[in-house]
């Protein structure tokens, strides 16, 4: 019951000032939005991208250009993130994981067999048949294909249910054939909704955020017999031979590679193959790196740096209105000293002088959250309609991260109420009695 009372005073005292209570509640709610909008961003983009095989996931990295090669880097000693061609036909061929595909990014040149439709180039990747079940990819119609049509290279494909709409009218479109630049392939499957946020299967070649999701999947072995240039990243610590055929034997690494493996037992034996490969292969000490998927989110600087700044962004918007709010609840507060002086002298413990105040600082943290929802929805919006195409993801809304954010701003408004609760506590009451 005590509780209400002081409530209802600290109702009726933020009623006798409307234009101070309505400053201190939009300050709140302003800090409210900025701060969630901010964090809503960081979130998104950091988030698991396979929350529930992410503990499973590893990627391999060897160094294939040696200490001189370090000399002129600036990543210190670490191997190259990606990997030339040579060590990912090794590591397919040995098959030491559960599953394991080498990955490089692919824009092939579609040109659909609808007349009145022109060509087009789509963006892709070229895997193998184990990269769908390591990463769960949904389908919605067909399949992946199987690991006797990587051996085949088998002209086949798996198309984005984007790409199916627009060549197929959106049926099912497995066992119709799909001209790729020039080639003729047979669709084996047509994904699901699959687009994991970050794109981790392939960071170095691509970046951690792909506007579109990739519209075409060519086997591995496929794409290479059939010399499809890699379209991502690729770098060469030595001149290749000419052609297609020399830039395979080369030590260029342009080849993301990415593992399944089910254990901490059977990482640690994985990572020992990793150590005895490259001391077959290379004249220099095995320099390997088995990196798990926070960890490779981490080395690529996708968490770390890239969006973790937004958190402190927020935490620093909030922080500018709340010490905007404590001006605010200062002046209101000792505004009304001869009141507390009257009351001290009639005999009212500070506690109960606190209790009144925090009561009002609650209210309006209670009400400036409560504004910082719609604010919030209005500011995503706002950027919704400035983003390109593709990336109005970022702007989703997350309701638990809401409902956090206004607890904490609640709290960081009694916080901040601290310091004017305490003058307001501390006004001597015979000095208030004589001024008035």
């Amino acid at each position: 019951m005590l509780a209400y009372y002081y409530l209802g005073l600290a109702w009726r005292s933020l009623r006798r000032s409307p234009g101070l209570t309505a400053l201190m509640v939009l300050s709140i709610g302003v800090g409210v939005a900025l701060a969630m909008s901010t964090w809503t961003l960081e979130h998104l983009m950091s988030g698991d991208p396979i929350p529930q095989k992410s503990a499973a996931i590893y990627f391999p990295t060897i160094d294939a250009w040696g200490p001189a090669a370090h000399a002129k880097a600036t990543n210190g000693n670490d191997p190259p993130d990606l990997m030339d061609y040579g060590i990912a036909e090794a590591l397919l061929r040995d098959h030491r994981a559960t599953y394991q595909s080498a990955v490089y990014a692919i824009q092939l040149a579609v040109v659909p067999a609808l007349s009145g439709v022109h060509p087009f180039h789509e963006f892709g990747f070229a895997v193998t048949g184990e990269f769908f079940p390591m990463l769960d990819v949904p389908f919605k119609f067909g399949s992946g294909w199987s690991t006797a049509d990587d051996a085949a290279r088998a002209q086949v494909v798996v198309i984005s249910a984007a790409l199916n709409d627009k060549l197929f009218g959106g049926t099912d479109s497995v066992g119709k054939m799909l001209g790729l630049d020039g080639r003729d392939y047979r669709v084996v499957g047509v994904l699901g909704d699959w687009q994991p946020r970050p794109s981790f299967y392939d960071i170095p070649s691509v970046g951690a955020l792909l506007q579109n999701p990739p519209g075409v999947f060519l086997p591995f072995q496929t794409a290479i017999a059939a010399q499809v240039p890699t379209w991502g990243g690729a770098d060469c610590f030595k001149s290749p031979d000419t052609g297609f055929a020399g830039f395979l034997r080369s030590s260029c690494v342009w080849l993301g590679y990415l593992v399944q493996l089910d254990t901490l037992a059977a990482a640690r034996k994985y990572k020992d193959y990793l150590q005895g490969l490259a001391q077959q292969r290379f004249s220099w000490p095995p320099n390997v790196r088995l990196y798990g998927l926070k960890a490779w989110l981490d080395h690529m600087q996708v968490t770390r740096g890239t969006f973790q700044f937004l958190q402190y962004v927020g935490v620093g918007l909030l922080i500018v209105c709340l010490v905007d709010t404590i001006g605010l609840m200062l002046a209101k507060f000792l505004r009304r000293s001869g009141e507390i002086g009257i009351r001290r002298a009639l005999g009212a413990p500070r506690r109960a002088i606190y209790a009144q105040f925090l009561s009002e600082a609650f209210l309006i943290g209670v009400v400036g959250g409560a504004l910082g929802i719609p604010l919030t929805w209005l500011a995503m919006l706002w950027m919704r309609s400035k983003m390109a195409a593709g990336w109005q993801w970022l702007t989703h809304v997350d309701i638990g991260l809401l409902a956090l954010t206004v607890i904490v701003a609640i709290a960081a408004t009694l916080l901040a109420a601290v310091y004017p609760v305490w003058r307001a506590a501390h006004v001597q009451p015979a000095w208030q009695i004589k001024a008035n």
